[in-house]
């Protein structure tokens, strides 16, 4: 039984009907059943090994992570100091973490590389980077050694073995080799934005004279780099968007099956305008470094993300998003990718957008929203009152906000961008920080997640964008 404020997605009739044949099933199946099932047992068996393996017995997460380690535990006879048992025991600790209120089990093993190229983007963008030479030398180390399936390292170890054509085929897995993770290289899963945000985080580093200078830099080679847009370009979606795993692969029908009740559109990997304008993000900064690596599929990748943004953009000139709160999250996203993919910023594409944006910001200066959003598709009413200020403003939605006005870079916006720089000017405590506020991530519409690295490094990168772009423009 699920609660009915927990209930987001009520089985549908077509699960409960298929529930109940499949327990007609279970009783009078008989030989078939019994035969059918070795099969199957079989080949799950077989897919848990293969991906504690190829994640180095982290797993893609923490529920097929328990799952995972005691099947091992059950097909090794429940001996506790079987190896591959013991592996997985090692892992625990990567998703253990303890609160105020004591000790919880993370979504994920972390969001290191995801948060890391983050900062690194917003301090470059400040032209703060070579005033820290060993934050931006240590992030290039990071990067560098995180890349999925690409160092002698993980090369060596035996989730290389499964990066072969037969075995991606047989254990339903996309490209590896040449990918981020959003947490960690021994993670193994490379995912769209995230290979994104890895490839842009060191070509932005590389143009940064205390890594131009450094003698001692980790040596990336061209083929890292053209390793990594091939995994972006083979992970495009039909539609021109870009999934977050894996391709789209099935039906909007699916989500008939969902058993979750409290998730939604959970049953295929859909395209979204952050992963797609991420994907263009990392795309078009290759492009210029590398500007006749694939050109003719770098453009025509280019092109088709362009008309997916298009197609998806509200009538009242809004995207929702699906990985934070929620419509200033994939405003700056869905503003940046249509910029990037040479939309004149006049355009009636923009004014909709950033007119969007400045129909909801609040008197003090601020934008703000929360979880809500996400859950009810609709831009909260009172802001974040709950988990922000008064007015409902908080830190890091006003920063997403002004990131994509100030991208757009016009002068009619002034006023308002002012007033946003001055709230997260006010904002600011006394020894640098910003204060801790709502939970500001989300996915599967339903379940939150925090990202307690976003409260300083959107507000930078936004203060660094008015300073060094959006000022000298207007």
């Amino acid at each position: 039984w699920v609660a009915p404020m927990d209930d987001y997605s009520p089985k549908p009739w077509t699960m409960r009907l298929a529930q109940d044949l499949l327990a007609y099933w279970e009783r009078y199946g008989g030989a078939l059943l019994r035969t059918t099932r070795q099969w199957g047992l079989k080949y799950a068996v077989e897919y848990m090994a293969g991906e504690d393996l190829q994640t180095n017995f982290v797993d893609i997460g923490p529920v097929n992570k328990v799952l995972n380690m005691l099947s091992t535990y059950v097909c090794n006879g429940m001996d506790v100091e079987c190896e591959t048992f013991q592996k997985h025991i090692l892992r625990i600790p990567d998703y253990l973490w303890v609160a105020e209120d004591g000790m919880k089990m993370q979504g994920y093993n972390g969001s290191q590389c995801w948060d890391t190229s983050f900062a690194i983007q917003a301090t470059a963008e400040a032209k703060l980077a070579d005033e820290f030479p060993d934050f931006m030398r240590k992030a290039y180390k990071y990067f560098e050694r995180t890349q999925i399936l690409s160092t002698e390292v993980s090369r060596s170890s035996p989730a290389f073995k499964y990066e072969d054509e037969d075995s991606r085929r047989r254990f339903f897995r996309h490209v590896s080799k040449g990918g981020w993770p959003f947490s960690t290289s021994a993670h193994g899963w490379p995912i769209s934005d995230c290979t994104s945000e890895g490839l842009k985080g060191l070509l932005v580093l590389k143009r940064l004279r205390c890594i131009s200078e450094w003698k001692e830099a980790p040596e990336m080679t061209d083929q890292r780099f053209f390793d990594a847009c091939n995994v972006l370009l083979t992970l495009q979606n039909f539609d021109g968007g870009f999934a977050t795993y894996e391709n789209n692969r099935g039906y909007g029908w699916y989500e008939s099956l969902n058993p979750s009740e409290t998730f939604g559109d959970i049953m295929i990997d859909y395209s979204y305008v952050e992963c797609t304008t991420a994907s263009l993000t990392g795309l078009t900064t290759f492009q210029k470094f590398y500007p006749n690596h694939r050109k003719g599929e770098v453009q025509n990748a280019i092109d088709c993300a362009k008309r997916f943004l298009i197609s998806i953009q509200r009538s009242d000139g809004s995207w929702y998003g699906s990985w934070a709160c929620c419509f200033t999250y994939a405003a700056w996203f869905g503003v940046e990718g249509l910029l990037l993919c040479g939309e004149d910023k006049k355009s009636h594409l923009i004014r909709k957008a950033i007119n969007f944006l400045k129909s909801h910001q609040n008197e003090n200066g601020g934008w703000g929203e929360d979880f809500r959003s996400c859950f009810d598709k609709k831009y909260t009413e009172d802001g974040m009152k709950a988990y922000g200020d008064e007015q409902g403003s908080g830190i890091v939605t006003t920063a997403w906000a002004l990131l994509a006005i100030t991208a757009a870079k016009n002068s009619e916006d002034r006023d308002c961008v002012e007033k946003g720089i001055q709230y997260l000017r006010r904002r600011q405590l006394p020894n640098g920080d910003w204060p801790q506020e709502g939970i500001s991530g989300v996915f599967n519409r339903s379940c939150g997640i925090t990202y307690t690295a976003y409260r300083n490094a959107f507000p930078i990168w936004a203060l660094g964008r008015y300073a060094q772009v959006y000022l000298p423009a207007v």
